[in-house]
């Protein structure tokens, strides 16, 4: 049966990237552009919205990769999932991100002209961050890509053996409310044996940490949703007490970065501390939305489609309006409302007009024909 709980989830949480990557204009992190003011408040809602958003992403996709090889061969599955994202990867990186790269060099300052200057004549030259060429925001696709492919074999021995004793011995661990707590272990390992000596680039290619943590992550979402009832059942039933403990954690984590240096001893407890802490919020996450969102209606039906073409489109559309205000002495609850506000119907505007009423284009932006 279809989980329409994750449908949403999967529509709330690309809908908060939309969000979190507006705070990216205001907040000192690195970023494409930069607000002429920044404001240090605004790192703390940051930094909560960071320690899940990207896992909760993954461990979704792994679920979606399940179904999805639940009716498919191997070779009909990579296929789909070369389709879905090879394509729209494709195109993102010809047509959707080359404006954000060259409103990023204009506003550094490191080129002058027109966009039909740079486009199409400098805007492949080079591999960012030293060139123009560039997948940004697109990252996520090439690694889900590799994933999807790469996992294949043992999905497919996961499908056909679903009562083995691995997949016996994880529903056992759901039998009480921290079992599911042992996931923990190569998160942890990876955080903090791995991250120190890795810095993520989304470059894919020597990206080790990520490739790994996020790998780790999405075959996960396989793993749970294989063993179907007892998870559910488990982060439904519990979920006000792992919301309990996720207030306790992430309270603990902030504290913890903010007031102690770094030292040997305190990268590790700090590692724990992060992994237990996005861990805590994704179960929470999902508890709530068993219990809330597990119902189909015509707006998830709608949304489920448009959030790929959202996703693709929105960096771009930010970083445009944001190129416009970034001088202006406005304040931020002028400008983030604007910026939210333009991006979500800029981007509603281009898929309801411009993408789902035309066939031809909507497998350029994932979206299926019917």
């Amino acid at each position: 049966m279809r989980r329409h709980d994750l449908d949403w989830l999967r529509v709330l949480v690309f809908a908060l990237l939309i969000f979190y990557h507006v705070g990216m204009f205001f907040v000192p992190w690195g970023w494409h552009i930069k607000n002429n003011e920044i404001y240090q408040w605004l790192v703390y809602p940051m930094l909560f919205l960071n320690q899940w958003r990207l896992p909760i992403l993954f461990v979704i996709s792994g679920m979606g990769t399940y179904y999805a090889l639940s009716k498919r061969s191997g070779r009909q599955f990579a296929w789909e999932r070369i389709k879905r994202l090879w394509i729209p990867l494709t195109v993102g990186m010809l047509l959707i991100v080359p404006p954000q790269v060259y409103i990023e060099r204009l506003a550094n300052n490191q080129i002058t002209g027109s966009y039909f200057q740079f486009w199409p004549s400098e805007a492949f030259l080079g591999v960012y961050p030293e060139g123009n060429l560039s997948w940004h925001h697109l990252w996520f696709l090439p690694y889900l890509l590799v994933f999807s492919l790469v996992l294949i074999p043992l999905f497919l021995y996961l499908r056909n053996h679903s009562n083995n004793n691995f997949l016996n011995w994880i529903r056992r661990r759901m039998g009480n409310t921290f079992g599911i707590y042992v996931f923990l272990i190569p998160l942890y390992l990876t955080e903090s044996l791995v991250e120190p000596f890795f810095d993520v680039t989304h470059a894919l290619i020597g990206d080790w940490f990520a490739l790994l943590n996020y790998g780790i992550l999405f075959l996960f979402g396989f793993l749970l949703i294989s063993v179907q009832k007892e998870f559910w059942e488990l982060v439904e039933n519990k979920r006000r007490q792992f919301l309990i403990t996720g207030i306790i954690s992430f309270t603990g984590y902030l504290l913890f970065i903010v007031y102690l240096d770094d030292s040997i001893a305190i990268h590790f407890t700090e590692a724990f501390l992060k992994v237990f802490n996005l861990w805590t919020w994704i179960l929470i996450l999902f508890g709530y939305a068993a219990h809330y969102l597990n119902k189909s209606s015509k707006i998830l039906g709608y949304c489920n489609q448009a959030v790929y073409p959202f996703y693709i489109l929105h960096q771009t559309i930010t970083i445009v309006i944001a190129y416009f205000l970034m001088n202006l002495s406005w304040g931020f609850w002028i400008k983030a409302p604007i910026l939210l506000l333009g991006t979500f119907v800029s981007s509603w505007c281009i898929y309801e007009f411009g993408i789902r009423r035309w066939k031809w284009i909507r497998p350029l932006f994932g979206v299926k024909n019917r």
